[in-house]
């Protein structure tokens, strides 16, 4: 069993328009140091986090899935099969929001656009994954957590 899924998103394009918004701002402020130089950085740094958050790749990476923004694959996170205790098809709500987030008493969300989520519990700690392919997501890594589970128990180490 193997798991691949790529979401695509507006969220890369609303980044790209900021940067754009504050290339400009920082051209019409140049003479005015250090304001235009300050501007023009910040608007690099938007231009790298839309190269960041264009879209999300999840993947099945043998013992572990791997969740990656991208192109740039600056941020992301790691999900060990055996450290899963329960995995849900839920949804995110306003304050997860869009991005990474962690928020105390829910938990990690890595988030692109949408909702729909898959919620991964791991000991103490709780994960959302925004997804567009929340139940398949899920139907994979209850199965990756059931064989993960099933192989802790037959080790005799």
């Amino acid at each position: 069993m193997n798991y691949h899924h790529t979401q695509h998103a507006p969220l890369g394009w609303v980044l790209l328009v900021i940067a754009t918004g504050l290339g400009g701002l920082s051209f019409a402020l140049w003479g005015t140091p250090p304001a235009g130089l300050l501007v023009g950085l910040l608007a690099g740094a938007f231009v790298l986090l839309a190269a960041s958050f264009w879209h999300l790749t999840v993947e099945d990476r043998g013992e572990h899935l791997s969740v990656r923004y991208g192109p740039l694959p600056i941020f992301g996170t790691i999900v060990i099969y055996s450290s899963i205790t329960a995995v849900e098809v839920g949804r995110s709500s306003v304050i997860d929001g869009w991005g990474i987030h962690y928020i105390p008493g829910r938990g990690w969300t890595y988030n692109l656009w949408g909702w729909d989520c898959v919620v991964i519990r791991r000991g103490a700690g709780t994960l959302r994954i925004g997804t567009d392919d929340a139940a398949e997501l899920a139907e994979f890594l209850q199965t990756k957590a059931e064989m993960s589970g099933r192989s802790r128990r037959e080790d005799p180490a």
